[in-house]
């Protein structure tokens, strides 16, 4: 059996309720956002409007909890170590296990993650200070817009790290051969320049730790849906919790353009 399908038991088991990161090295991590099917057209046309921080992978059939393409077994229901519970825009809940939740007309979404860019710097012997220190990668709201679609609309969130300026230059190079997870940083330096006020405060993640001689760059988030779920208020939708992925059975390199 393979790590990744061990993972997925583990977390069916309530064994693994905590963040993904680093875990099952190698293979695809994604985002989740599942919605009623009369939102579902809408939230794939916002994904193909915003492709940096919404690149959609796999989208299942309404009332099917399955991703075939992921992975045979996969269970959207059950096999994320925690969901976010959003009611008219609002954050209501958080489950380890939404399958009282579950609904015939829902319909699951699955986005690229940052966490499949990563394996490619750390491979390339680019080191990444939030995995060094086991903490969930710094994410921030940001002033910048995306593209509207249908009743879809918000600002768009970012994902930090910090690096050296020649690991920043080989970073961006790296990542920009991954754009179905994200792709290369659309920002770099000042961070007030994107609408963020305090470096030192993310919303989601973990604390800062920027080093003298260290440049910020800044990766579209599919943490994104989250704010723009908040903006538009469906009635109903459930989310992963930052940083607690779905863990496919896909390898990173299938992500990789030459």
């Amino acid at each position: 059996m393979n790590a990744s399908r061990l993972l997925r038991d583990r977390i069916r088991a309530g064994e693994h309720t905590t963040v993904t990161t680093g875990l099952a090295p190698g293979h695809l991590q994604a985002n989740l956002v599942v919605l009623p099917a009369d939102w579902a057209d809408e939230f794939a046309a916002f994904c193909a409007a915003n492709p940096k921080p919404c690149p959609l992978i796999a989208r299942s059939a309404s009332g099917d909890p399955s991703l075939p393409e992921l992975g045979p077994d996969i269970d959207v229901r059950r096999d994320l170590p925690r969901y976010r519970v959003f009611r008219d825009g609002k954050a209501v809940s958080e489950e380890t296990d939404i399958g009282t939740l579950w609904r015939d007309d829902l319909v699951a979404f699955a986005l690229g993650c940052s966490y499949s860019f990563e394996s490619a710097l750390l491979a390339a012997g680019v080191p990444i200070r939030h995995m060094e220190q086991g903490k969930k990668v710094c994410t921030y709201r940001t002033g910048l817009g995306t593209v509207p679609a249908g009743r879809l609309h918000g600002r768009m969130v970012v994902s930090m790290r910090n690096f050296t300026v020649p690991n920043a230059i080989r970073a961006i190079e790296i990542t920009s051969r991954f754009p179905r997870v994200h792709g290369a940083p659309i920002h770099f330096g000042d961070p007030g320049a994107i609408g963020i006020a305090d470096i030192d405060k993310p919303e989601y993640g973990g604390e800062p730790d920027i080093r003298a001689g260290e440049v910020p760059l800044f990766w579209a988030c599919g943490v994104t849906p989250q704010a723009v779920i908040e903006a538009a208020r469906p009635p109903f939708c459930i989310t992963h919790k930052a940083g607690h992925m779905l863990v496919t059975d896909r390898l990173n390199e299938e992500f990789r353009e030459a």
